[in-house]
């Protein structure tokens, strides 16, 4: 799926692109993930779990941007990845297929500018536009800043799982179950 070019306006006054990643893309995407993932211990993988190769994200941006309904974003600040989002269906079985996950990450550098929610609205607008009836996603409990993001852009608690991550760092991290309802059916 491709998402048409939108500028945003950051709380600084600089300007971020938001953009479809396409194969042309991937060391950034790839460095981007990296960078991320070692920033914070509330992603769902460590950079060293990370096998990648820029190749294998190629193929992996070129997949998603074939695909009718994946989707993944690229947040660009001065011509520099500082982040990406995307949507995953959740199975193309029959009784699953409405569901989509969403993930994310931003450089912390540009946390709090808007482009966390930016990148969330689009791939929102992504999911309804692929058909998906519901949108899901695991938040460590403790990320204040993401649960309240989540809660303003719609999304809504279902559930905890006390011992969804195990992170190397600080043991046990409990997951809150968020999901938004795309449609009415």
């Amino acid at each position: 799926m491709i998402y048409n070019k939108k500028i945003i306006k950051l709380k600084d006054g600089r300007e971020c692109v938001l953009r479809s990643g396409t194969a042309d893309d991937a060391g950034s995407v790839l460095d981007i993930f990296i960078k991320t993932h070692e920033q914070t211990d509330y992603l769902l993988t460590y950079p060293d779990e990370n096998t990648f190769t820029v190749e294998q994200e190629r193929d992996f941006l070129q997949k998603i941007a074939e695909s009718d309904n994946e989707v993944n974003i690229l947040a660009e600040v001065g011509g520099i990845a500082v982040g990406s989002a995307g949507i995953e269906c959740v199975s193309n079985k029959c009784k699953l297929r409405h569901r989509a996950t969403f993930g994310i990450s931003i450089d912390k550098a540009y946390w709090g500018l808007g482009i966390g929610m930016a990148l969330t609205e689009a791939c929102i607008e992504c999911a309804r536009s692929a058909g998906y009836a519901q949108l899901e996603l695991d938040v460590v409990a403790e990320n204040k800043a993401a649960l309240s993001l989540y809660g303003k852009a719609g999304f809504v608690g279902y559930g905890r799982n006390p011992r969804g991550f195990k992170s190397r760092l600080t043991g046990w991290q409990e997951l809150v179950l968020m999901r938004m309802e795309l449609t009415d059916e």
